[in-house]
């Protein structure tokens, strides 16, 4: 079974920044957007960096003074000392940026999140060129399915898809993302195969086992083994 692929989760209209772009817009476009970082991408669309609010915050920022007014990015730098040397979004942006193909899986890149440290990762497609951007929000959405979507999953992409059944050859039954199959196929190799299918499934949390079968097919043929030390023996 084929895992979910980040292109079939992540965001493809991204709010990015160019080197040049001046940081006072940088901080305006997070806050208007709502978003925790941006890519900054040069004139090929290829991402050349990320600024994020850590970026922005490597100065510890200090309490708005009584009375202050203004616009609220304009004091948000005012008060942030490394950000007032700073002028544009190449003066604070992460460099090189880490990036991940859209066809890598939710699992792959949730392992790239956590050893990196972050919270998002621009998607390029194969010429490195900006496609979308992934958050961990976007990475549970695959994991976070009812039991009704996890046996319909199973029923089509298991049954159907792979093992090509009828959708009620066997009994399916899910409860909290726990999948406990049960019937009767023809081959050993057929039930291994289904297990390992399902336990694939987004959601899925584990699989019971509780098949049966009518030939063993992963044994070897005693009689032919029994055939050849003959042979061999004369």
């Amino acid at each position: 079974m084929k895992a979910t692929e980040v292109g079939a989760v992540m965001t493809r209209n991204v709010v990015t920044a160019a080197y040049g772009t001046p940081l006072r817009d940088v901080v305006r476009a997070l806050g208007e957007h709502r978003v925790g970082g941006l890519p900054v991408t040069d004139e090929e669309d290829r991402v050349i960096g990320v600024v994020s609010t850590s970026d922005l915050a490597r100065s510890r920022p200090h309490r708005t003074p009584e009375g202050a007014s203004g616009p609220w990015w304009a004091r948000l730098i005012s008060r942030m000392p490394g950000l007032r040397r700073a002028r544009t979004a190449g003066d604070v942006m992460t460099a090189p940026a880490v990036t991940v193909g859209a066809r890598a899986t939710v699992t792959e890149v949730s392992w790239l999140m956590t050893g990196h440290g972050v919270e998002r990762l621009p998607v390029v497609d194969d010429e490195e060129r900006l496609v979308g951007i992934v958050t961990r929000g976007d990475l549970l959405r695959p994991v976070l399915r009812t039991d009704v979507e996890i046996e319909r999953a199973v029923r089509r992409d298991v049954l159907g898809a792979t093992l090509r059944l009828t959708p009620r050859a066997l009994a399916l039954a899910v409860e909290d993302g726990v999948v406990t199959l049960t019937g009767r196929l023809e081959k050993r190799s057929d039930a291994d195969v289904a297990v390992r299918a399902a336990s694939r499934i987004d959601g899925v949390v584990a699989v019971v086992d509780q098949l049966s079968y009518r030939v063993d097919d992963t044994r070897p043929d005693r009689t032919a083994a029994k055939a050849e030390e003959r042979v061999a023996g004369t």
